[in-house]
């Protein structure tokens, strides 16, 4: 489990390309256009001030993490916190705001402390808090007010898919027409082969907030294929949460090559 929450971490924010998704064209929706839809995803975003959650997290990939149990706090567009343990002993911590990313895991004693820039140049894809938080609270990875879809109609499902081609870039988002939340967004680098999909099978209803209570990840390039399935099993919102974190002292950090 060698540096597991950076994995996921990194997992999670490789939906950053920007980019359309191939797909064949099904008969167009007459009754919404593509800007009604897309206004209403977002008169329909995630609008509490705090998340306080428990989740559990099966990871796959060069290694396995099978049922570990995860802590989540968030205060919108400021801060995520969030703590990995297996049978109740706490073994990774991290902290992001939409400047840094810190991270520390016990089993190795290793550190990781810097900014969004350095990942983004490791990874050779532009990172940001802001996508995290998005694939976390069920929202567009990408701000769809900025371009203009096709919508299309497939099943039960509404599909957008940018009026703009790019030789290098695919995309897609399924939003589920009942309540517009994202089903699912689908991101294709062609040239490095990297995909990134993310699912979300079933929304919750606590009150009257809509709210992911699965979300599946897989991320892929020509050589490996990691997966991330996050199951919520509980959610409180607008609570007053802390954020503790410090990395320990005698800790190596970690190197990004």
């Amino acid at each position: 489990m060698r540096n597991i929450l950076l994995i996921l971490i990194l997992s999670l924010t490789l939906g950053s390309c920007k980019s359309k998704k191939d797909l064949t064209r099904t008969s167009e929706n007459k009754s919404m256009s593509s800007r009604k839809l897309i206004k209403n995803h977002y008169d329909k975003a995630f609008d509490k001030k705090t998340i306080n959650a428990k989740l559990k997290i099966k990871y796959t990939g060069k290694s396995s993490l099978p049922g570990v149990t995860a802590s989540l706090r968030m205060e919108k567009d400021k801060t995520i916190w969030l703590s990995l343990s297996k049978f109740g002993i706490g073994f990774a911590k991290a902290l992001i705001t939409p400047n840094r990313v810190s991270y520390y895991e016990k089993l190795n004693r290793t550190y990781f402390d810097g900014d969004f820039t350095l990942l983004s140049k490791w990874l050779g894809t532009d990172l940001d808090y802001e996508k995290v938080q998005n694939i976390l609270i069920g929202q567009a990875i990408l701000d769809l007010k900025k371009d203009k879809y096709h919508l299309n109609k497939r099943q039960n499902d509404l599909v957008l898919t940018p009026q703009k081609g790019n030789p290098l870039y695919d995309i897609l988002f399924i939003i589920n027409p009942l309540n517009f939340k994202i089903k699912s967004q689908e991101i294709q680098q062609r040239d490095a082969a990297r995909k990134l999909l993310i699912d979300y099978p079933v929304y919750s209803t606590f009150g009257t907030t809509i709210f992911p209570k699965e979300i599946y990840i897989a991320a892929s390039d020509l050589y490996n294929t990691s997966t991330i399935d996050i199951d919520y099993k509980s959610v409180e919102f607008n609570k007053n949460l802390s954020f503790p974190f410090e990395i320990p002292k005698n800790y190596e950090p970690l190197e990004l090559k």
